[in-house]
C-alpha cells in the first residue's frame, strides 16, 4: 500500500508547484487515518498528524470529487478547498487528495477594487467649472451609454453622429474643442468639420 500511495506525491507536487506559494496540498492516507504528505504547509500540520476524518466508510458511495467548501486558517486567512477521493482498482477508497488555496490576498485586492470604484462625493460645484474638456468627456460617456457603444470601434457613421450631437450641445463654442474631439475620436480636426459639413452644419466654429 505505501508504494500505491507514494503514486500520488508527484500530483501533489505538481499542484504545488503550479499555485505556489498560495496553495498547500495535503495527501491524507485512509487506511492509517492520518497525513500521508503535505507540501506548502501553511496550515502548521505534519506528516503523521490524524487526519481527523469522521467516516471514512461513507466515502466509499461518495462523490469522487467534493465542491469547493471554505474554511478558516489558524491565522484567520480565508482558506477555498477542494477535496477527491482516490480509490483503488477494486475502489476502495485509499487516499484525499486536498487542495487549500489561500485567498486571503483575492479577498484584499477585492475589498480594495470595490473601495476604489464605489461612488464618491461629489465634486465640488465651484472646482473646474470651466472645465470644457471634463464636460465633453462626461456627454461622450453617456452618449456612448446610451447607445451602446464602444469609442474605439465606431464607424464612420457613429463618429460623424457624435459629432453632429456634440455640436448640438455647443461643444463646439470654445476655442480648440475641434482639436480635442478629434484627439478623442482618434480623427484629424479636419475630419471633424468635413463630418459636420457633410451634415449641413455651419463649419465656421
Amino acid at each position: 500500500m505505501k508504494n500505491r500511495l507514494d503514486h500520488y506525491t508527484p500530483i501533489a507536487e505538481a499542484i504545488t508547484a503550479l499555485f505556489f506559494p498560495h496553495a498547500e496540498v495535503v495527501l491524507h492516507d485512509l487506511k492509517t487515518g492520518c497525513i500521508r504528505a503535505i507540501f506548502n504547509n501553511f496550515s502548521k500540520r505534519n506528516v503523521g498528524d490524524e487526519s481527523l476524518i469522521d467516516d471514512v466508510d461513507k466515502l466509499i458511495d461518495s462523490q469522487r470529487v467534493f465542491p469547493p467548501y471554505f474554511k478558516i486558517n489558524w491565522d484567520g486567512r480565508k482558506i477555498k478547498s477542494v477535496t477527491a477521493v482516490l480509490k483503488s482498482q477494486t475502489g476502495k477508497p485509499i487516499v484525499l487528495l486536498c487542495i487549500n488555496l489561500d485567498i486571503s490576498k483575492w479577498e484584499e485586492m477585492h475589498h480594495f477594487i470595490l473601495d476604489m470604484i464605489k461612488p464618491s462625493i461629489k465634486m465640488p460645484d465651484f472646482l473646474f467649472t470651466n472645465d470644457w474638456r471634463e464636460k465633453i468627456n462626461i456627454y461622450v460617456s453617456a452618449y456612448l451609454k446610451r447607445h451602446a457603444l464602444r469609442l474605439e470601434s465606431l464607424n464612420k457613421v457613429e463618429k460623424q453622429n457624435l459629432i453632429l450631437a456634440l455640436h448640438k450641445e455647443g461643444a463646439f463654442e470654445t476655442k480648440n474643442a475641434a482639436s480635442y474631439i478629434a484627439d478623442v475620436l482618434q480623427i484629424s480636426r479636419a475630419t471633424v468639420y468635413n463630418y459636420l459639413k457633410e451634415s449641413n452644419v455651419n463649419s465656421a466654429i
